[in-house]
């Protein structure tokens, strides 16, 4: 999959869509800055956006605005368009299955999509074991109700999260979350029986220390701070999302994942933002050999569409009682049409190879930046889902205010760019598989341009 990529969705007609960058106006343009004005009056002030222009039509690797204007796309709508906004057998799934109902509730009259899902989810999250999954609507959905499935099963009460974790806005995922702002100052208070442990950060762990040293301090403070027996679960994402991109350092994974083996303790992979192909893998977790008891699930699921589970060992899963999970949206049967349309997607276009040529890419191009610009703190992550983190290259303390701008340049010059990180020091490079090679390579110039402005 390479440049035909881009040319094939653009003839495909349910992607019209120039796959160009194009700026038609100043950005904002005038319709954009029309419905800032709107939404100023009826939307509330708590819900921010990150470009300054609104969409109208999206596919390939490109999204356009009211104006005209075509942005490269390296945000996926935070890594959920990965098989590309309006995904061609995305689109006619969703449109036969609206045709057929658009809700039942599963939990009233069920259909056969939700099982279907089920099966599949089975079918490639890690392990062979037997499972069981439940579908819900978001991924701070899925990982509460992993912490419930979880306490349901071992009959214990805290849960242990890590520094720089992002899990959710709910009132217990806020607790599991670890930045205060913007997602949780004054918000609270917080759901009790949460703990925080130190995660592998190998970028600004002392020198040397390797993954199994690093599982070993945050075991230390979890076996000292909580006590195993009082543990029903630890929640990891294995490469953090809004924290940074964080990759832990090998062997972390799998000797936290052991630790909680020997201490019945279950051991829950958040994977809402690495897993369905994000990474080259349908699982972040595969590739550090780690099987998760449960495993988390939204984003990219269903291309597009609100559809999160919780997925795992079926004694672990089936602990919780008859009406125990559920939800009245859960697993609705449009967007469950749609992840099933995903899921052929990803397996029919071979997008986990595209995912690593994606990572070839980056890497080769970002680590060169690296070279000549020591601002270039690191250059990480895995598959389309790679990120470089800004310090000042004196102290290596976070430079925000660099990450800022270089995205800020970016989106005035037609790229769609994102920051995140514990200090907001930390672009992420979030593309559509669906993206052509040399959208993504033009995406890196004006990234790389960003820098000297």
């Amino acid at each position: 999959m390479n440049n035909d990529l881009g040319e094939a969705i653009q003839r495909t007609p349910t992607h019209p869509l120039q796959q160009t960058r194009h700026l038609a106006t100043t950005i904002p343009g005038p319709r954009s800055v029309e419905l800032k004005r709107r939404q100023a009056a009826a939307v509330s002030v708590g819900v921010r956006s990150t470009m300054p222009v609104f969409a109208a039509r999206a596919g390939g690797g490109i999204v356009e605005d009211v104006d005209g204007n075509r942005f490269i796309d390296l945000g996926s709508g935070i890594a959920v368009t990965t098989v590309g906004a309006s995904a061609p057998r995305v689109v006619e799934a969703v449109q036969q299955q609206v045709s057929q109902f658009t809700h039942t509730c599963f939990m009233v009259t069920p259909y056969e999509a939700y099982i279907a899902v089920a099966e599949r989810l089975a079918q490639l999250t890690p392990g062979n074991h037997p499972k069981r999954a439940v579908l819900f609507n978001s991924g701070a959905e899925a990982v509460e109700n992993a912490v419930k499935i979880a306490r349901a099963y071992t009959k214990r009460d805290a849960v242990v999260v890590f520094d720089h974790a992002y899990h959710g806005r709910t009132n217990l995922t806020m607790a599991m979350t670890a930045k205060n702002m913007p997602y949780k100052q004054g918000f609270g208070p917080f759901a009790g029986e949460v703990y925080r442990a130190p995660m592998s950060y190998p970028f600004r762990d002392p020198e040397g220390m390797d993954g199994e040293q690093a599982a070993a301090r945050a075991i230390a403070v979890i076996e000292n701070a909580v006590g195993a027996s009082q543990v029903a679960a630890v929640v990891i994402e294995p490469i953090q999302g809004e924290g940074g991109f964080i990759v832990p350092a090998p062997g972390f994974l799998a000797a936290v994942a052991q630790w909680c083996r020997d201490k019945d303790v279950v051991f829950v992979a958040d994977e809402i933002q690495s897993g369905f192909g994000r990474t080259g893998a349908w699982y972040a977790s595969e590739t550090e050999g780690v099987v998760p008891d449960l495993i988390t699930s939204a984003k990219g699921l269903a291309g597009g569409l609100p559809l999160s589970a919780v997925v795992g060992r079926a004694e672990i899963m089936d602990a919780v009682h008859p009406g125990g999970l559920g939800g009245t949206y859960g697993g609705n049967p449009i967007t469950c049409a749609a992840a099933l349309a995903a899921i052929e997607t990803i397996e029919e276009d071979n997008l986990l190879a595209r995912a690593r040529r994606i990572e070839e890419i980056l890497f080769g191009r970002l680590r060169a930046l690296q070279a000549a610009d020591p601002r270039i703190g690191d250059v990480r992550g895995r598959g389309a889902m790679v990120a470089v983190e800004f310090v000042d290259p004196k102290t290596r303390r976070p430079d925000s205010a660099l990450a800022n701008g270089v995205a800020r340049y970016a989106h005035e010059n037609g790229v769609i760019a994102l920051v995140c990180g514990t200090w907001s020091n930390v672009v992420r490079f979030l593309p559509p598989l669906s993206i052509s090679d040399d959208l993504l390579e033009e995406g890196i110039d004006i990234f790389a341009a960003g820098l000297n402005q």
